[in-house]
């Protein structure tokens, strides 16, 4: 094969993730030419409703999906936060890069760090895992969604529609974006643990190709790709959807994985959390195994009541 095709979302990160997948097969595989096919997702138009309301996470994945299945493209390249546990027939998930800084960044034109805010301060998230952690640690504070793209929502910032908002501070770094606010704190895993995958990227492939395997295979990164799996395991097995204020987060130092988890309810109570430590070596049903031991300890009820209130129009500071 001479040509490669990359299926991706139109937003500025996601150019910026195709973009550096073309860079690093065109340097790989100097024979092929890779070309983008950008696509508009579902996710990308409806900027008004929480995400859970129009469908979950699949709606940044569904169409770049339908452009491989119709042929129209080989590999597709996700933010692997956004890619759901289920794959659809006839596409297969066989590669995921390395994992950069995984952190949540507190941003503000007024207070230095979270600590700093006021009483009854005004917080932008549309994450209900954020809202979760946030109120967890701060029940005085208010929190009120906060949907667009990157630069929207720091254009909210700006324009003092909020006193603060909390981002992933990956995308914001690959943006050159953090130079534009006057006032970041990094949140620390243990201060607010990401969710599924955050920081690394999916690559995503129409089965049956054993070249188009090589390629992707070729950007796999081993501890990443454990560290994610553990994560999609535990998501998969408990069966929490974006409706669900869940974070879960694997990290590998030396031949250690921490794993940590929470769930509870979006206004920070009825917090269930886990912290394990295990050998890499015995990691292998480490999602899937602390899932259950939820489940059986009462996680199921815990999280349809979550859901149910999830998005309940009398929640305070609702948008």
């Amino acid at each position: 094969m001479t040509k490669l095709t990359i299926a991706t979302r139109v937003s500025d990160l996601a150019l910026w993730q195709a973009y550096h997948i073309k860079d690093r097969i065109e340097a790989s595989f100097p024979e092929i030419t890779v070309e983008l096919n950008k696509i508009v997702s579902n996710g990308d138009k409806v900027l008004d409703k929480p995400l859970a309301l129009i469908g979950g996470k699949g709606h940044f994945t569904k169409e770049l999906e339908d452009e491989m299945l119709a042929g129209n493209a080989d590999i597709a390249v996700h933010s692997l936060k956004d890619v759901p546990t289920y794959i659809p027939e006839g596409l297969e998930l066989v590669a995921v890069t390395k994992r950069q800084d995984q952190s949540d960044v507190f941003l503000s034109h007024n207070y230095a760090t979270l600590e700093d805010l006021p009483q009854g301060a005004l917080v932008g998230t549309t994450s209900l895992r954020r809202r979760m952690q946030l109120l967890k640690q701060r029940p005085d504070l208010k929190v009120k969604d906060l949907r667009g793209n990157v630069n929207t929502r720091l254009r909210k910032l700006q324009e003092g529609e909020y006193d603060a908002i909390i981002l992933a501070w990956i995308g914001l770094s690959r943006l050159d974006l953090l130079k534009d606010v006057p006032y970041t704190q990094k949140l620390s895993l243990d201060m607010m643990i990401p969710p599924m995958g955050q920081a690394a990227l999916g690559i995503e492939i129409v089965s049956g190709n054993e070249k188009i395997r090589e390629i992707a295979e070729s950007l796999k990164d081993e501890n990443t790709f454990i560290c994610t799996q553990i994560e999609r395991d535990f998501i998969s097995r408990i069966g929490a959807g974006c409706s669900a204020p869940v974070a879960c987060n694997a990290v590998i130092d030396d031949d250690m994985i921490t794993f940590r988890v929470m769930i509870g309810f979006p206004d920070g109570t009825n917090i269930v959390h886990e912290k394990l430590v295990v050998n890499v070596v015995d990691s292998k049903n480490l999602g899937s195994g602390l899932a259950q031991k939820m489940i059986n300890n009462g996680a199921l009820e815990l999280l349809k009541h979550a859901e149910k209130i999830a998005f309940k129009d009398e929640m305070p500071q609702r948008l």
